[in-house]
C-alpha cells in the first residue's frame, strides 16, 4: 500500500518529530511504500519558546524524508500537496498537535479528499495544552477534512467528537519509544557522569519545563519528601519553556538547592539512556495533559513512574503495577508517593510489571488502525 506521512521529523527534535520517523520505520518494515514528507521551515523563530527546533544530537533518529514544507510559505503547501496526488496514495497520515498548522493540514487535506486519497488524522492533542479562544475553530476548520482519526486516551476521544461528533474514531495508546534502551548503561556509571551520589534516591524530572508539567508542585513536595529521604536528588532535565529564575527562587525559598540538580538544555539523544539509567523513577507532576511520550520513554527503559491521574495517563500507567498515581495538584499525595516507592522498594515490582505490559503499547497497533482506515469505504 502507498501511504504518504507528513510531520516533523529530523533534524527537527522533540517527541512528536520521534514519533513520526518511528511510525515510518513500522510502516515500511510492515511492506508499506511510505513517503515522508517535513518541514524546511517549522515554526518562525517568535513563536517558538526553546532555543531552537533543530536537534543538537549526534546520533539521529532519522527516516528517508521530503523536505517540503515551509509553514510561512503557502506556495510549498501547494507544491507538497500537488507531489501528494500526483503519487496516488492510498491514505495520507497528517500529526496534529497545535492549531498553528491548521491552515497547512486542511490544505493538505482537502486537496487528498478531492482525489479521493483517505485522509486520517494523528492527534497527538485536539486541542493545544495552553488554549487560546481560536483553538477550537480552527481544530474543527481543519480536522473536518479527515476520514478518520486516531487519538491516544478516552478523553481525547471526547475532546474530539465535541469538535466534530459522529466521526470515526479510534483509540491507540502511545506507543513505547525504546529506540535509546539499548544504549541504557549501569546505573552506578550514569550517576557517575552527572555527578551525583552513588547511594541516593534519585527522582527525573524529565522534558521541557512548561507550567502543565507540574514541576512547581513536585518542588512543594520536596522539603517533606527530604525529611523522610535525607540523601533525595531531584534530577530536572530539560529546557525551560518559561522564566527559570522563578523556579530558582521557588528552591532557594525551599531551602533545597543541596538537593536538587538543574540540567536547563534540550537532552541530546546520546545523553538520554544516561538520564534514564542514573534515575530510580520518572516523576511527572502534570497538572493537565493529554498523554506523554515521556512516559512511554521511560518505560522504553524499564523505569517505573509516579505520575497524576489526568488527561489519558491512567490508561497507560497502571497503579501499584507500573506506576503510581496521584491526584493532580495535590502535594501531600505526591510526597507520600514518593517516600512509598522508595520506603517499600517498590522499584522491581513496578520494573517487572512494565515488562509485563510493553505488549499493550506497540508501534503495530497504530500500524494496524491505519491499515484499517484506509480500507473503510
Amino acid at each position: 500500500m502507498k501511504v504518504v506521512l507528513v510531520g516533523p521529523t529530523y533534524p527537527f527534535r522533540g517527541g512528536i518529530a520521534h514519533y513520526t520517523t518511528m511510525l515510518y520505520h513500522e510502516l515500511a518494515v510492515r511492506g508499506h511504500q511510505v513517503t515522508l514528507y517535513s518541514f524546511k521551515r517549522q515554526y518562525p523563530r517568535w513563536l517558538f519558546p526553546g532555543q531552537t527546533d533543530r536537534d543538537p544530537s549526534v546520533s539521529k533518529l532519522d527516516a528517508p524524508c521530503e523536505y517540503t514544507l515551509d509553514s510561512l510559505n503557502p506556495f510549498t503547501w501547494w507544491a507538497t500537496a500537488r507531489a501528494i496526488r500526483r503519487s496516488s496514495p492510498a491514505v495520507l497520515i497528517l500529526q496534529w498537535w497545535v492549531s498553528f498548522f491548521a491552515p497547512i493540514w486542511n490544505l493538505l487535506a482537502w486537496l487528498a479528499r478531492r482525489a479521493e486519497i483517505k485522509v486520517v488524522f494523528i492527534c497527538h492533542n485536539v486541542l493545544p495544552h495552553e488554549q487560546q479562544s481560536w483553538d477550537a475553530w480552527l481544530a474543527r476548520w481543519a480536522l473536518r477534512q479527515a476520514n478518520g482519526f486516531i487519538v491516544q486516551s478516552q478523553e481525547e476521544k471526547a475532546r474530539l467528537l465535541t469538535l466534530l461528533p459522529g466521526r470515526p474514531v479510534e483509540i491507540v495508546l502511545h506507543p513505547i519509544y525504546d529506540m535509546f534502551a539499548q544504549q541504557a548503561i549501569p546505573q552506578d556509571m550514569a550517576r557517575q557522569r552527572l555527578g551525583l551520589p552513588q547511594h541516593a534516591a534519585v527522582l527525573l524530572f524529565f522534558g521541557f519545563v512548561r507550567e502543565y508539567k507540574g514541576l512547581r508542585v513536585l518542588l512543594e513536595a520536596m522539603p517533606a519528601v527530604r525529611a523522610r529521604l535525607p540523601d533525595i536528588r531531584l534530577l530536572i532535565a530539560g529546557e525551560f519553556w518559561q522564566d527559570k529564575q522563578t523556579y530558582l527562587d521557588q528552591i532557594k525559598r525551599l531551602g533545597i538547592g543541596q538537593n536538587v540538580v538543574v540540567v536547563d538544555s534540550y537532552i541530546s539523544n546520546e545523553e538520554v539512556p544516561v538520564y534514564f539509567s542514573a534515575a530510580d523513577v520518572l516523576v511527572l507532576p502534570y497538572t493537565q495533559v493529554t498523554q506523554s511520550g515521556v512516559v512511554q520513554l521511560a518505560f522504553g527503559f524499564g523505569l517505573p513512574v509516579i505520575t497524576t491521574q489526568t488527561g489519558g495517563l491512567s490508561e497507560i500507567v497502571t497503579d501499584c503495577r507500573t506506576g503510581l498515581l496521584v491526584p493532580p495538584q495535590d502535594t501531600e499525595a505526591l510526597e507520600h508517593a514518593i517516600c512509598r516507592f522508595f520506603v517499600e522498594g517498590l522499584g522491581m515490582q513496578l520494573g517487572a510489571g512494565i515488562r509485563a505490559q510493553r505488549q499493550n503499547f506497540g508501534w503495530a497497533r497504530l500500524a494496524t488502525a491505519i491499515e484499517r482506515f484506509s480500507r473503510d469505504d
